[in-house]
Order: C-alpha cells, then sequence, then structure tokens
C-alpha cells in the first residue's frame, strides 16, 4: 500500500508506526471534517447575508442585522437648510374659494358698545375639506320611432365617445390608478370604489376595466419601446413574475425621461437582447448577470452599487478577504466622492479621468491579490469581477453613463411590492396589463405629469377610437453617446 501522507499535527514518527488501516481512516475522517468545516463556513456566510453585502432586498434584513456604518456627520443642523424653499401651505386666491365665512364681533370686548364695519386686512384661516364623493350615472335612452309615411323604425344613434360597457373613462382610468400605480388587488379595488367614490362595482369588472386601461395604452406605450431603445444610455435590470403556474421574469429599460417594462418568458440573453434593442451608439448599464455578457465592454457599465455589497461580503468574511474588501470600499469611496463633484460641476470631466486612474490601477491590484487569498469564494468573487473589469470604467469615458443601475432598480422596487400582494398574473392579457401600466405610470411620474388625467384622456381616447395621448417627453432628448468599439 502507498504510504499515505501524514495529516497535520501528527508526528511522522507516530504516523509511521501507525498501521495503514488506522491511517486510512484518519485521512478519510480528515477529509470528510475539511468538507463539513467548509460546508458550515459557508452557512453561516449564508446566514449572515444581508441588503448590505448581497442583493438581497432591505426588506429580508432580520431585526438583528447589523446596521449600515453612520454618515459622517455634515456640519448641519437637521431639517431645512437656509435658502431651501418651504411648503408650508399657501392661502388660496378668494375665486378658488367655494365658500368664505366672515366672523365679525358685535360688540367691543371692553366697553360693550356696538361695532360695525369691516376689517380691510382680518386674519385669515382656509380649512381645505374633501367633497362626498358620489359617481354621476348618465342614462342614455334610445328611442326608435316608427316613420308615418313607410312604417320603418329607425333608432336614435348612440354618442361616437359612448363608452361600450358600463363605466366611464375616470371610473376606467381610476381603476387602472389604483392597481397600477397603488399596487391594490383587485379585491381591495373593488372595496375602494365603493368606499371613497360610493360607486358599486363587481369584482369580475374590475380585470374586465384593466383590459380596456391596457388597450388604450397599446400605442403609446409601443412608441415608448422605440424611443427608449433609441437612447444613449439604458439601464436593464429583471425580476421574476409568475404568470399563472410559470414562472416569468418582468424586465424594464430605464432612461431619464422614460422607463419601459417588458413581460417576458426567461431571464436569457435572447430577452434582454429584446429588452435592450439595438446597439447603436449605445451604453448600456446592468448587473453582472450572465444574460448581459454578449454585450462587449465599450457598450456595458457594471453597476458600482452592486460591487460595493459584494466588497462589504469580503468585509464580512473576515480574515485575509476583509482586509482586501476595507481597501476596495475605501477606493470605492473615492470614487463616488470624484464622480459627485464632476456631476455637480467644481470638477472637470478631464480633471475627473485624471484622478480615477490610480484608483482604477489599485482596484485591479487589489482584486488580483484576492486571487491569492485562502478563501474559494473571496477568490472567485475577485476573478469574475475582473472578467469585466473594462466594464467598471465605461462611465469614466463616457459623459451622461452612470455607474449604477440605480435607476432601473428603483423602477423594479414598486413592481416587486405589487408581486409580493398579488402573487403575479393569471393570465397574458394580465401580463400585458401590468407591463403597460408600470410603463405609463413610472413614465408619467419622471416627467411630473398626472397620472390619473393622462389615464382619464387615453380611455377617453380609446372610446372615441382616437389615438391616446403620447409617452414621450417634451423635452430635448440627450446627445448619443460616441462610442468605439469591435465585437
Amino acid at each position: 500500500m502507498t504510504d499515505l501522507p501524514t495529516p497535520d499535527g501528527i508526528p511522522p514518527e507516530d504516523w509511521a508506526t501507525t498501521p495503514a488501516s488506522v491511517r486510512a481512516w484518519v485521512i478519510l475522517l480528515q477529509t470528510a471534517l475539511a468538507h463539513l468545516q467548509q460546508e458550515v463556513a459557508e452557512l453561516k456566510e449564508r446566514l449572515n447575508q444581508t441588503s448590505r453585502n448581497s442583493s438581497k432586498p432591505p426588506s429580508s434584513d432580520p431585526p438583528g442585522a447589523k446596521p449600515a456604518p453612520p454618515t459622517p456627520s455634515s456640519g448641519r443642523q437637521v431639517g431645512g437648510q437656509p435658502g431651501h424653499p418651504g411648503r408650508s401651505r399657501v392661502l388660496k386666491a378668494v375665486t378658488q374659494v367655494a365658500q368664505v365665512v366672515d366672523l365679525r364681533p358685535v360688540a367691543c370686548g371692553e366697553c360693550g358698545a356696538l361695532l360695525l364695519g369691516d376689517d380691510p386686512a382680518p386674519v385669515r384661516r382656509q380649512i381645505t375639506e374633501l367633497p362626498r364623493p358620489t359617481a354621476e350615472i348618465t342614462e342614455y335612452r334610445q328611442h326608435r320611432l316608427p316613420c308615418l309615411h313607410c312604417g320603418a323604425h329607425t333608432a336614435g344613434a348612440w354618442p361616437a365617445d359612448l363608452p361600450t360597457g358600463s363605466f366611464g373613462p375616470r371610473l376606467q382610468a381610476t381603476v387602472g390608478y389604483l392597481t397600477g400605480r397603488l399596487a391594490l388587488s383587485q379585491r381591495d379595488t373593488e372595496e375602494a370604489l365603493g368606499t371613497l367614490f360610493h360607486t358599486a362595482i363587481g369584482l369580475g369588472s374590475v380585470p374586465a376595466q384593466e383590459a380596456v386601461v391596457s388597450a388604450a395604452l397599446e400605442k403609446p406605450v409601443a412608441d415608448a419601446v422605440a424611443y427608449v431603445q433609441a437612447q444613449p444610455t439604458n439601464n436593464v435590470d429583471e425580476t421574476s413574475w409568475p404568470e399563472g403556474p410559470q414562472r416569468g421574469w418582468l424586465w424594464v429599460n430605464h432612461t431619464p425621461w422614460v422607463t419601459v417594462f417588458f413581460m417576458l418568458a426567461h431571464r436569457s440573453a435572447d430577452c434582454a437582447r429584446q429588452v435592450i434593442g439595438q446597439l447603436v451608439d449605445k451604453v448600456v448599464g446592468t448587473d453582472r448577470y450572465s444574460a448581459y455578457h454578449w454585450l462587449v465592454w465599450a457598450v456595458r457599465q457594471v453597476c458600482w452599487a452592486h460591487l460595493r455589497r459584494d466588497f462589504q461580503a469580503l468585509v464580512d468574511r473576515g480574515g485575509a478577504s476583509a482586509a482586501i474588501g476595507q481597501d476596495l470600499l475605501a477606493q470605492a469611496e473615492q470614487l463616488f466622492t470624484l464622480w459627485h463633484q464632476t456631476r455637480a460641476g467644481p470638477l472637470s470631466r478631464a480633471d475627473f479621468q485624471t484622478q480615477v486612474e490610480p484608483i482604477r490601477q489599485q482596484v485591479a491590484e487589489l482584486l488580483r491579490e484576492g486571487q491569492t487569498v485562502a478563501h474559494p469564494k473571496t477568490v472567485a468573487t475577485c476573478t469574475k469581477i475582473l472578467a469585466v473589469e473594462a466594464s467598471l470604467w465605461t462611465f469614466v469615458e463616457h459623459a451622461g453613463v452612470e455607474p449604477t443601475n440605480n435607476g432601473a432598480e428603483r423602477a423594479l422596487r414598486r413592481a416587486v411590492l405589487w408581486r409580493r400582494r398579488s402573487f403575479g398574473t393569471q393570465s397574458e392579457a394580465g401580463s400585458r396589463f401590468v407591463e403597460r401600466i408600470l410603463t405609463t405610470v413610472t413614465t408619467l411620474r419622471l416627467q411630473h405629469r398626472d397620472v390619473l388625467d393622462y389615464l382619464t384622456q387615453a380611455c377617453a381616447a380609446a372610446n372615441q377610437h382616437r389615438q391616446a395621448p403620447s409617452l414621450l417627453p417634451a423635452v430635448p432628448t440627450p446627445t448619443s453617446v460616441s462610442i468605439s468599439c469591435t465585437t
């Protein structure tokens, strides 16, 4: 039998006199122990994962999770700063007041004499109250009258803008607003309409009105997709979304003025291509998910928010990994300080690029050092980041590119809350409503446009067989990003 290697901690002379069968068992047990220790370490690390060191959402953090380190004090007092515009209520003009109640004293408070006249500058207080909302019901009566000449019956024509169902465009829009903007369930929407507007609507009528809203939004949403895919920067992300028993995926493509959603069956590279569209003078911000690896470095920006969570995971791992993680976090902090100075104006882009260069070199050195530590997960993390190293710095070279994918993640956040309450959708039609209403609501909020008014106008236009208002911004679009690359 071949001599077995001497295990750690056993003197060679003792090992040499140990029977071969015993030595084989010792080696077997030590190997099993090493595997178990590694498994325990991995389970502990998974148990300690939070939103600070992984992609888990903050809502999943346990009560005892370590909080983020406190932000260094800026020296400013808490609350509004000097020069900040106030938010106090301003008195409305008299023409906007429904009722004026004058409170005149009848007698002098000192001697009791009669008081007459008006105060030229009375103290004014305005109380805002909501009227009891009730639905306005209009009954249309179509008369059929016989002709006195030939006896034929002729019916009066229905108005061209008369909805096909029993509900008007504002009620249809309100259903879309309650479900698509406030993420109410269909049952809660039924209750809200009854409680707030004293309007009875059957539970089955809620998805029917969603279908009306979805059809009205089809064309403006299609135009929004074309607009987004033609923009010089896209930020893309995805989250799971069940459709009935099948697992689907809700994708988002975010730009500063328009954001569009796609409900697709898979989380694949082909789906990513469908969401992003043609790569013509465009930079795409993503996380490090493999579905985006077909993007070449010059048209991809890897999210630094994800990188900072990876660096924090190295710190929480302890040992040599922690030292590397701390240094990487320090470099990231310097990078973002420079970035904020550049975006605010004090630092020019040329100076920004010059000052980032040593940070770039230091990050690369630290990641290569991380490949040499004993912890296999640290080695794997550093190797994966180095594989997309060139895509870490695209935002340095191209103006208008964000270093993080936060815009896309923020756009998905409300969708995730909706999914958790509704457990997804039950049909393809429901999924189309989700992607169209989320596209509409998110885009309108980016442009500071009234969501309910827009939805009402869109439903009214559909009732009249007209095109709904555009979702595209009435502002100049950004200029193209200059890119030179080869695949």
